[in-house]
């Protein structure tokens, strides 16, 4: 049967558990789900790079805007990039850069203080709440999209929607969130492409094949 968790189960049985996020802290994380905003991994790790360089919060927050650009431009988008990275610390400076004093607030008060944040939208958010926060919510990316529409999923018209229709059917497991956004992200690198490899694919048996 065709379901979110058979989507699921099949994925872990056929990749493994991932251990995402690929980052070394929290805050290195959540600056990470900033900077990959359109572009790629590869390019978010130089940014990065140069960012480790000022080791803490309140270090970053001290640059100018410019000084941050050019710490950044390899993650491109650079000028704008700066401005969120800004935004998003002057809150979490409110908390004085401590992730503890942010956990024990409820999911979606959290969510709705992160989306108050300039250049902070819905995938963002929930990227930093299941990854940063511990908080079991289910990401809604292109990835997702593309795969569940090609399995023939009924795919409603808004993030939240969809996001909810998924999560009516998994238990609220930060485990299980964490893994299942990492081996779409996984499964989309090696079947389901833009233009699909679909030989060898773990979830033919599932696939209505709705390509265009």
């Amino acid at each position: 049967m065709r379901t979110y968790q058979a989507i699921y189960d099949t994925l872990f049985s056929h990749y493994g558990p991932q251990g995402w996020w690929p980052a070394d802290s929290a805050m290195e994380m959540m600056l990470g789900a900033i900077l990959v905003q359109h572009t790629n991994w590869n390019n978010v790790e130089k940014a990065m790079k140069n960012v480790k360089v000022y080791r803490s919060p309140e270090e970053l927050y001290e640059l100018s805007l410019d000084e941050l650009a050019t710490l950044i431009r390899p993650s491109g988008f650079f000028n704008t990039k700066a401005k969120r990275i800004k935004s998003f610390l002057m809150w979490f400076r409110q908390y004085d850069y401590d992730v503890r004093k942010l956990r024990y607030l409820k999911r979606l008060e959290l969510r709705e203080q992160l989306l108050q944040i300039h250049g902070i939208g819905k995938e963002t958010a929930d990227v930093i709440l299941l990854y940063a926060f511990g908080k079991p919510i289910f990401v809604v990316d292109a990835y997702a999209r593309r795969l569940f529409k090609r399995l023939g999923f009924n795919m409603p018209d808004t993030y939240d929607t969809f996001r909810s229709d998924v999560e009516r059917e998994l238990p609220e497991s930060v485990e299980i969130y964490n893994e299942y956004h990492s081996l779409i992200v996984m499964h989309a690198k090696v079947h389901c492409k833009a233009t699909p490899i679909c030989t060898d694919c773990p979830l033919w048996e599932y696939c209505e094949r709705q390509i265009s």
